[in-house]
């Protein structure tokens, strides 16, 4: 195996590894406001809406400073991941709309995160950031 297809390699899993450990203080922001609606009496899917937008800030200012060394300037990736966030905002609310009809809202938003971890590295990895 080349040097290059190594160095290829060991860059998507390292970029894969710091993507999970800012996703779980993303996450940890989209949950805290999440409980926090939730305690409020908001209903599950205004609360994971909004929850989601708190993670979806921590997520984009992580991954521009942290993950990605983009070669987009601040505006234009942050149009980019302002598309994928509406994308995925809409696939999460789905998700865990379906998923209510068989778990509770927590089993069923945890679903959604897993499901979607995979799919948000793959976006901003080769578009959103790029």
């Amino acid at each position: 195996m080349s040097s290059t297809v190594i160095e290829k390699k060991y860059s998507w899993l390292t970029g894969f590894a710091l993507h999970l450990i800012t996703g779980v203080l993303a996450v940890a922001a989209h949950y805290s406001v999440m409980w926090v609606l939730l305690q409020a009496n908001i209903t599950s899917l205004i609360a994971t809406s909004i929850g989601f937008l708190f993670g979806a800030v921590t997520r984009f200012l992580l991954s521009y400073f942290h993950i990605f060394s983009p070669t987009a300037a601040i505006p234009k990736a942050m149009g980019r991941f302002i598309f994928a966030l509406s994308l995925q905002m809409g696939l999460n609310t789905v998700l865990v709309a379906g998923f209510l009809n068989f778990v509770p809202v927590w089993y069923a938003q945890v679903s959604a995160t897993l499901i979607l971890t995979v799919f948000n590295y793959i976006v901003y990895r080769i578009w959103v950031f790029r």
